[in-house]
């Protein structure tokens, strides 16, 4: 009986190279982002930090802003740095020390909108009333010696300065506060201080940012 030849291996399909060169370049892109997204993460910026609570119109200069290098990736142009802080700068809106200072919470001031006004309360003011803190100021109307009306809501938004006790009042109670109130509210301010309305300061329910 003569013998069968040998059987010949049928070649490798092209598709299963294909499949294979995919499969690696798969490999090589993973490996690459995964590098990149750890490079971007190491790779810090300079960028202010609020060295005490800023409020709207306070003037910012390098006593009030620490430099801390940050990674923020693409965030970067969020954020106040020493290349973007022009001189004669205020601050536009809250910013608690410690934080990071968002870029449009620093501008010029001839574009700021506020003022700061000194109001005495007729009483102690809560706890929550400190530096930075978003209040509303109310007032009561003077009807006659002693005696005031409704009282109501003169200034609905305002941004605590600072705070200092008032011991000259009788009774020892109320307190002189600095308050950040927009350039509309203040002649009807104005208008009550002078009208020697009773004055409060309520902390609100929204926290400062």
């Amino acid at each position: 009986m003569s013998e069968l030849p040998a059987a010949r291996p049928r070649p490798r399909a092209f598709w299963a190279d294909i499949r294979f060169l995919v499969g690696v370049a798969l490999v090589v892109a993973s490996v690459i982002g995964v590098w990149l997204v750890v490079a971007a993460a190491r790779q810090t910026v300079p960028v202010f930090a609020a060295a005490r609570t800023l409020v709207p119109g306070d003037a910012v200069g390098a006593d009030d802003l620490r430099v801390v290098e940050v990674a923020l990736g693409q965030l970067e142009g969020a954020y106040a740095s020493p290349a973007t802080l022009a001189p004669g700068a205020v601050a536009t809106r809250t910013v608690p020390s410690g934080q990071l200072v968002p870029r449009d919470a620093v501008g010029d001031a001839a574009s700021l909108r506020t003022t700061t006004v000194v109001v005495r309360t007729s009483t102690d003011l809560p706890a929550a009333v400190t530096p930075g803190a978003t209040v509303e100021v109310w007032s009561a109307p003077q009807l006659e010696r002693g005696a005031f009306d409704t009282p109501r809501i003169l200034v609905p938004t305002a941004t605590v300065v600072s705070v200092t006790a008032d011991d000259s009042m009788i009774g020892g109670a109320g307190s002189t506060v600095e308050l950040v109130i927009g350039r509309a509210e203040v002649a009807d301010t104005l208008a009550a201080i002078s009208g020697r309305a009773s004055l409060s300061v309520v902390p609100t329910a929204a926290v400062s940012p």
